[in-house]
């Protein structure tokens, strides 16, 4: 697939875009019971999953993407609407169609958001609101185990990618667990830190659910006030059955996903 001015080729094909970092393959087996706009839709996302096709990227407009590719324009059209509905392409007048961005789609494991952005190709950033100690409320005591009203640490962060907000995060830590630095905060991960100081993470206790932004979640994660939030609760546990962290975290719907996989019970 060619999508930078070179000759489309049956079979695989080599695609080169504007802000792209390398060419990108993409192949269409025109045999397979898979729809072709399919095919190209999934390729699509693919890449701009995994950073391939950059926020930024020109894809061209459907005339000469369809004609590159050898396909219909109708089936160009239809790739590209599936994906313009998800919020990862964007049509502009006088440009062509344009990578947004991707939606993170994280795997219902104990991971680090930070870590497995970088693993997607996310570039992700961090901007540390707070780090500092607080009393525990109740739910923040129930959790870790202490005593309500005992002093904790508390870290809120914001997590970017491409430059653009995802998430808004808030953990509360045991005291004197772990020294955090706000400038270690803002080039890597918690856990990561956490596993450098030697603590080992074995289990987490986890609860997703949803919402609409209030006027404040929506000016820091740059959504329209009312916009629908994912939240997740999380009590993570080191090897001895210790709660090391309280995590309340706030994600963007239209970036963050959870993926996970359902096994049948024997």
């Amino acid at each position: 697939m060619d999508l930078g001015g070179y000759p489309h080729h049956v079979g695989k094909q080599e695609a080169v875009t504007e802000g792209a970092e390398s060419p990108v393959q993409f192949s269409v087996d025109r045999s397979s019971p898979v729809p072709l706009y399919f095919q190209l839709s999934q390729q699509l996302e693919a890449a701009i999953e995994t950073g391939k096709l950059a926020p930024g990227s020109l894809l061209g407009n459907e005339i000469e993407l369809a004609g590159r590719l050898g396909l219909s324009r109708p089936t160009v059209r239809q790739a590209i609407q599936s994906l313009v509905d998800k919020g990862l392409l964007v049509r502009r007048r006088g440009i062509g169609t344009q990578v947004v961005h991707s939606q993170v789609k994280r795997p219902l494991e104990l991971s680090s958001l930070y870590d497995d952005l970088e693993a997607a190709g996310q570039k992700p950033a961090t901007k540390v609101l707070l780090n500092t100690t607080t009393e525990a409320t109740a739910e923040v005591a129930a959790a870790l185990g202490v005593a309500e009203g005992a002093e904790v640490a508390l870290v809120e962060r914001l997590r970017l990618t491409h430059g653009e907000p995802m998430a808004h995060l808030r953990n509360h830590l045991p005291l004197g667990l772990i020294d955090l630095e706000t400038e270690q905060l803002e080039t890597t991960g918690l856990y990561r830190l956490m596993r450098g100081a030697g603590i080992t993470l074995h289990s987490a206790r986890q609860a997703v659910g949803a919402r609409v932004a209030d006027a404040a979640e929506a000016e820091r994660l740059a959504e329209e006030a009312g916009a629908p939030l994912l939240t997740m609760q999380r009590t993570t546990f080191d090897d001895t059955g210790r709660a090391v962290e309280f995590g309340s975290h706030v994600y963007r719907a239209s970036r963050y996903a959870f993926e996970f996989q359902l096994l049948v019970r024997p």
